[in-house]
């Protein structure tokens, strides 16, 4: 077998690896091989990448095991972080990747123009080279923003900063990134293309920066999904520059997994692309009747565990606060208590629950509570107006009727769960504060419900306590 045949032997395996990766992450049973799937792939990507390098007679491998050592050194304590920071994580890792193309991207034309290599700076080529700068420094600096903003970096602001004629500007910084890319594909050898190169990196770092601002912390999964596909994209002209067909097969899974994932989460909130990238959702919302101040009821935990525990039916909806506040193995002693009273308890997942596609499930899953308790919105919704409790841990903007009937509210339209509908519902909230889209939540001040305000770990832990007759409070 020659090396040549070799190296796409590995590459073909990496590939079908890497959409294996993705169809079997897509069932909670085969998530766990498919982690291990896509760590194969790569492995089997460098080792092909390798392979090549040592059978051209190229001593620069070297590099390459000194990189991949610098990115497991990385990339393995950035893995550490709690499930709650994993989209900021993931927001870095798209970051380092955009990074990558747009630097692999700009050595290579930096070495085309040097050797004045007219056959290497096709038009073809030189229009992969563009793209591949403009979506990877574009992914970098957007990514790096986005993971601050889920951070909560204190500089950098969670609500939408908006200026007059921002999208204008917007669009105009781009169009003159495209222009300079148009120049550089007619003329790609003038002696001008490496100042237009470098206006192009300028340009899409800078354009990276100013599309995010204006998008508020609500909206962030959904850009970073977006990003996501940016990212494969990049990889996609990679792969053209480089000729190397793993890298377009991997990018443009990348990039329509990232894609398809964005579609399905715009449709769960009822909102367009447009309206994501540029609507400025999040921002802080007037009070109604000229800054009248609705109240809240509150009531004790031993309430709360008193009415829980003589329900047949109690419908649990998990949100932000409860992954934020660590309480998924306190909700599974809840569970387990009020099971062992013969309470029916299922869990209501919204689909944008939480910061990532799939959030509640795998803090569920954490805590081991059984995956057939965990029903998604659109089948739970039917149950709820038998649900004799609603326990709502740190949701938000997912519970709020204002989305069914305010057609002037910002959520007019986005599927909610109709925690609305049960006899009885309570809260358990950090503060009076808003959620990401900057509105005061109908439901909080309903007759019926009852608010219960707290760490949700030791609200959570309390109702336990009270469900095991522990009265002592510790």
């Amino acid at each position: 077998m020659s090396a040549e045949t070799l190296v796409q032997l590995l590459y073909l395996v990496s590939t079908a690896l890497f959409i294996l990766s993705l169809r079997w992450m897509s069932d909670p049973e085969t998530a766990r091989k498919g982690v291990f799937s896509g760590v194969a792939a790569m492995l089997l990507a460098v080792a092909g990448t390798l392979a090549g390098v040592m059978a051209t007679g190229g001593t620069h491998y070297w590099w390459i095991l000194g990189a991949f050592a610098l990115g497991a050194a990385i990339g393995y304590p950035l893995a550490q972080v709690p499930l709650t920071a994993v989209p900021q994580r993931t927001a870095l890792s798209h970051a380092f990747g955009g990074l990558a193309a747009g630097l692999v991207g700009t050595a290579k034309f930096f070495l085309y123009y040097g050797q004045r290599n007219e056959a290497a700076l096709t038009t073809f080529i030189v229009v992969a080279l563009v793209a591949e700068i403009l979506l990877g420094f574009l992914t970098f600096t957007g990514s790096l923003l986005a993971a601050g903003k889920l951070q909560e970096v204190h500089w950098i602001p969670q609500r939408p900063v908006t200026y007059p004629g921002q999208n204008l500007t917007n669009f105009a910084l781009f169009g003159l990134a495209l222009a300079l890319g148009v120049a550089l594909v007619l003329h790609p050898l003038a002696p001008w293309a490496p100042w237009a190169f470098g206006g192009v990196i300028l340009l899409s770092l800078a354009f990276g920066v100013l599309l995010i601002i204006p998008i508020g912390g609500a909206d962030m999964p959904t850009v970073i999904s977006i990003l996501n596909s940016y990212a494969g994209l990049s990889a996609v002209a990679m792969g053209f520059v480089l000729n190397n067909k793993l890298l377009i097969t991997a990018g443009a899974l990348d990039g329509s997994s990232g894609l398809i994932l964005s579609i399905i989460m715009c449709k769960a909130m009822n909102r367009s692309f447009f309206n994501v990238l540029f609507g400025a959702f999040g921002q802080a919302q007037a009070s109604a009747a000229g800054g009248e101040q609705k109240a809240y009821k509150s009531d004790t935990v031993e309430s709360a565990a008193q009415v829980m525990e003589q329900a047949s039916l109690v419908v649990i909806v998990p949100g932000y606060g409860m992954a934020v506040a660590q309480a998924q193995h306190k909700v599974r002693e809840l569970y387990d208590l009020l099971k062992k009273r013969g309470v029916t308890v299922k869990f209501a997942i919204h689909p944008v629950a939480g910061r990532m596609p799939g959030h509640m499930n795998v803090l569920l899953a954490e805590a081991e509570i059984p995956y057939t308790d965990l029903v998604e919105m659109d089948e739970i919704n039917g149950d709820l107006p038998q649900a004799d409790v609603a326990l709502i841990i740190g949701a938000n903007d997912v519970v709020n009727p204002a989305a069914r009937a305010d057609k002037t509210s910002p959520i007019y339209g986005m599927p909610i769960i109709d925690a609305d509908k049960a006899k009885t519902v309570y809260a358990i909230k950090r503060s009076k504060n808003p959620g990401f889209a900057g509105i005061d939540n109908e439901l909080y001040f309903l007759d019926k419900t009852f608010m219960l305000f707290g760490d949700a770990k030791s609200v959570v832990g309390e109702l336990a306590r009270k469900l095991a007759g522990d009265n002592s409070g510790h």
